[in-house]
This record gives C-alpha cells, sequence and structure tokens, in this order.
C-alpha cells in the first residue's frame, strides 16, 4: 500500500512545501472559498501550462565554488529586498482568513519583501501601509475615473511605493468550476451550504463573529451598505471597463508622481510602448491562467520582452510559482524579482498568518538551496548561462 500522503492538518510547521500547504487550506476552508482560489479559465490549460512552462527550464550549474555563504537579496527600485519575491494582489482574501490581507502584509514585512494590495481586498489599504511593509497598490480600470483617482490620491496619502494598474480585465474570465458552486449570483447551491456548515474552524475565523468581510477600498464605488462580498460582486463586474486603452495609460502616469507598473503584459510590442509612455516597471502574466485559456506562459516571452526593454527597465513576472526554484529560474531569465498569488493564499487558507509565514519560510529555503546546489553564492549572479530553456 503506497504511504505518500500529504498532510492535511493545522500545523504549517509540518508542511514540507506549496502543495502540502494546499491540501492542507482545501482541508479548513469551504470548497467554494478552495474553487475560487484555485481554480482557473475553460479547460484550466493556462494553469496547467504556466507550472509546465516552469517545469520546462532545466538549470546547467556550476561545482568546484564556494559557497559556503550565500545571499538571496537584490535591488527592487533601487531598495534591497532580501529575496527576489513579491507577494500578489488578490483579492476577497477576508474569505480566507479574518483579515487576511493584513496577515499577508505582516509575512511580507518580517521577510523582507513587497507586498502589492488588491483594490478589492478587505482591509484598508491605510492599515496596510501602517503595517510597516514596503506597499504597492493594484488598481483595476474602473469606469468611474473620479473614484479611481481617489483611490490612487488615497495611495499617494498614505505613502505606498507604487501604482500598479491591472490590464487584462476587458472582461471576466470564464472559471466554470467556480461558478458551478452557485444557484444564483453568490448564492450557494446546497451542497455547498452543507459543506460550509461542517467547516467549524473556517466558520469561527471568518463568519462568526466577523460576518461576511467587506471592500474596505471600494466605498466611494459602491452604492451605500453594499459594501459586503455578497452584495458588491455584480456591482463590480459592471464597473470594469472595456475601453481601457494606452491614453488611460498616460493620464494614470501624469496623476501618478511615484513608481508606476502595467500589470498584463505579454508581448514585446506592448511593453516597448509602456516604455515610451513612462512605466518604470512590468508584471509579465497571465493572471494565473484566470483570465484567457490557452494563453501563452510569462516565463516564455519573459526573455523576448527583457530584450525589447532593455535593462533598465524593472521587470517583475507572475503565473505559476509553487517553488524556490521557480523565482530562480524567473531571474535567471530576465526578471527582477517574482509574484507568488496561490503560494502564500495557500498558507493563510491553511493556517492564516503562521500559514503565509510558512510559506515564505519554504520558499526562501528552496531559493537557497537552489543557489547552492547551482554554484551560486549570490542571487544577483544568475543569469541566462545557468539555464536551457527549450525553444518555443
Amino acid at each position: 500500500m503506497p504511504m505518500r500522503k500529504l498532510y492535511r492538518g493545522g500545523d504549517p510547521r509540518r508542511a514540507q512545501n506549496i502543495v502540502e500547504l494546499r491540501a492542507m487550506a482545501a482541508a479548513r476552508i469551504p470548497n467554494f472559498c478552495f474553487e475560487y482560489l484555485d481554480g482557473g479559465a475553460d479547460d484550466e490549460v493556462t494553469l496547467r501550462q504556466n507550472r509546465a512552462s516552469f517545469d520546462a527550464v532545466t538549470f546547467q550549474p556550476r561545482t568546484l565554488v564556494d559557497v559556503s555563504e550565500r545571499d538571496l537579496g537584490c535591488e527592487l527600485f533601487g531598495s534591497r529586498i532580501a529575496m527576489p519575491a513579491i507577494i500578489a494582489p488578490t483579492g476577497f482574501n477576508g474569505l480566507l482568513s479574518h483579515e487576511g490581507d493584513l496577515m499577508l502584509a505582516e509575512a511580507a514585512r518580517d521577510a523582507g519583501i513587497p507586498m502589492c494590495q488588491s483594490m478589492v481586498s478587505t482591509v484598508s489599504l491605510e492599515r496596510i501601509v501602517e503595517s510597516g511593509v514596503r506597499h504597492w497598490m493594484q488598481i483595476y480600470p474602473f469606469k468611474d475615473r473620479e473614484n479611481l483617482a481617489g483611490v490612487v490620491k488615497r495611495a499617494e496619502v498614505a505613502g505606498s511605493e507604487a501604482i500598479v494598474l491591472t490590464t487584462d480585465v476587458a472582461a471576466f474570465g470564464n472559471r466554470e468550476w467556480d461558478r458551478r458552486n452557485y444557484r444564483a449570483p453568490m448564492k450557494l447551491n446546497v451542497d455547498n451550504l452543507v459543506d460550509v456548515a461542517t467547516r467549524w474552524r473556517w466558520l469561527f475565523d471568518v463568519l462568526i463573529p466577523h460576518g461576511m468581510p467587506r471592500f474596505r477600498n471600494l466605498g466611494d464605488f459602491l452604492p451605500p451598505g453594499q459594501d459586503s462580498a455578497r452584495n458588491a460582486a455584480t456591482f463590480l463586474s459592471s464597473q470594469m471597463d472595456p475601453s481601457l486603452n494606452w491614453d488611460d495609460v498616460a493620464w494614470l502616469r501624469e496623476l501618478w508622481p511615484r513608481k508606476l507598473l502595467v500589470k498584463g503584459i505579454l508581448r514585446p510590442d506592448d511593453a516597448l510602448r509602456a516604455k515610451q509612455l513612462g512605466v518604470d516597471g512590468l508584471v509579465v502574466t497571465n493572471h494565473g491562467g484566470r483570465q484567457l485559456d490557452t494563453c501563452v506562459a510569462p516565463i516564455e516571452v519573459l526573455p523576448e520582452i527583457r530584450e525589447a526593454v532593455g535593462p533598465e527597465m524593472t521587470l517583475v513576472i507572475d503565473s505559476g510559482l509553487r517553488r524556490g526554484s521557480d523565482f530562480v529560474k524567473a531571474r535567471a531569465l530576465g526578471a527582477d524579482a517574482a509574484m507568488s498569488g496561490r503560494a502564500t493564499l495557500y498558507g493563510l487558507a491553511a493556517a492564516g498568518r503562521p500559514g503565509v509565514a510558512r510559506a515564505l519560510e519554504i520558499l526562501r529555503s528552496e531559493m537557497d538551496r537552489t543557489l547552492a546546489l547551482l554554484g551560486c553564492p549570490e542571487m544577483t549572479r544568475i543569469g541566462p548561462d545557468s539555464v536551457r530553456f527549450p525553444p518555443r
């Protein structure tokens, strides 16, 4: 009888990797929450391809190199980070654990890395900034530009380092497995209601006594009293602006005085246009496989985009990272750092803040071990000669 079984209990210290934290998360939170966290669009081809593309990158290590001391640190916008990682912007995190966004921020702060907060998070951006984390604020292209400018101004006053404009939501991706959990918009079917009633740890963390999480950064957009996750979802979907174009990027560049990143770039020509408009950085992403299915994986096009924009522009990659070695591969192929959404969210869903801390600890130790085995004592020395990447 096979003895290989993933741990599914509640102690994050027992998790050996991100996959095990995922199993723990599935055991703790309701099915509808886990499906929202874990699923992808349509047939989930992009979701699988994101992982397969990282697996296709292989290492070519050096030997007989002194790696007794190793440094994972690198620079991002002129300031040092402890490892080339950023917590990616993700919404509705209050459904995974009470004030989950604050837990992500505190764990990122303690790990010496930035956090990019989602506009549809359930903790105010001011509270996240007050945590002391290096703070980036993600925004969606809502039709109401006046109130959108208000969120940007709030981020400026609070002290956010960067604004990250998400550009790949002209329409919401078709996440069929997520939709199957509901009998009507935001109304769970019977099977899921029964499942919720059995998740005692989650119930007494999220719903009792706090109630349904609320969108703390969207008050000006929403009708009075409609800021709960249950009531606001349909309204927010109607606010997404499919007319978003490069003129809006120029408008935001003029409005925002600090670092500006455009998230959703997958083409070298788009990357060049962003650079010409004065954008400071790009996030090369396919939205984690949650939007367009059968889409190119970011790691596949990262070298082309780096070649197009040159060494001076900051490039961040996300989508599909599950191992510390993935972050090293991203650095080797041209990224300054990599964002991870699901990896840290699995930790959050599994065990709250200790789970996030464990996820970051796992990724850090895997990066460190990868450097040692590559014969590379410093993260900043990683380059294309450390990897082999099959041609497209």
